[in-house]
């Protein structure tokens, strides 16, 4: 268990099932703030490390759950398809509806004081950037790991890495405009929908970047070398 403590988030990420559920439930970044130790992560948010190393000892315990894959085995070739399609292809049908609901609840609730002013802008500004991201790594990155010339790769991966952290300042702003994504009392069913949507997306993106830094990247340029 205090092996646990002093190792890095992403590494723990990478090598225990469900590690990123603990994580996320103390508010531990674990995608672009993968290079942190526990230690040091739980420090920094006033959070006591043993109590989440405890936890991280139990799911470890668990093993990889039934049907679940586990990415460390697969091909770049498999995990590149897997991106695309549980990510790339969902970002891209979960941002336009996020919009669209957030500008219908700021022109419908604007006058309310909780209401998340600005959220709607700020989601069409991450559509953009995370799809530029998106294009780069399909049009650049991702053939270039078809072609096996991965380990000639570092420089795109690096500007990758870079890109992944913006993406994890964004969403720290989405964090601050939604109370944590916490819908206020007498909110609306399309409030609701909005912030059930943004919790998934959320969840879903914190996933794409884990795999993205934490499993792919990895194996062509260590994070530590980075």
């Amino acid at each position: 268990m205090d092996a646990f403590i002093d190792q890095p988030l992403g590494q723990l990420a990478r090598r225990i099932a469900g590690a990123t559920r603990v994580f996320d439930a103390h508010g531990l970044d674990f995608c672009c703030g993968g290079r942190h130790t526990l230690r040091e992560a739980a420090t920094s948010r006033g959070l006591d490390p043993q109590p989440i190393a405890q936890a991280l000892q139990a799911v470890a315990a668990l093993g990889t759950p039934t049907g679940e894959r586990d990415w460390n085995s697969a091909t770049p070739t498999e995990l590149v398809d897997h991106l695309l399609t549980r990510f790339h292809a969902v970002h891209r049908e979960q941002l336009p509806e996020l919009v669209r609901l957030a500008r219908k609840v700021e022109q419908v609730h604007g006058d309310r004081p909780d209401c998340p002013t600005g959220l709607a802008d700020h989601l069409s500004s991450m559509q953009q950037a995370l799809e530029s991201h998106m294009q780069k790594e399909e049009q650049v990155l991702f053939p270039m790991f078809a072609r096996g010339q991965g380990t000639l790769a570092r420089m795109p991966i690096g500007v990758m890495r870079r890109e992944h952290d913006h993406h994890g300042e964004s969403l720290q702003h989405l964090m601050a405009l939604t109370q944590d994504i916490t819908p206020p009392r007498g909110a609306c069913t399309t409030w609701r929908a909005l912030y059930l949507g943004l919790a998934t997306f959320r969840a879903d993106l914190m996933v794409h970047i884990h795999l993205e830094n934490n499993v792919l990247f990895e194996r062509f340029a260590p994070a530590l070398a980075h």
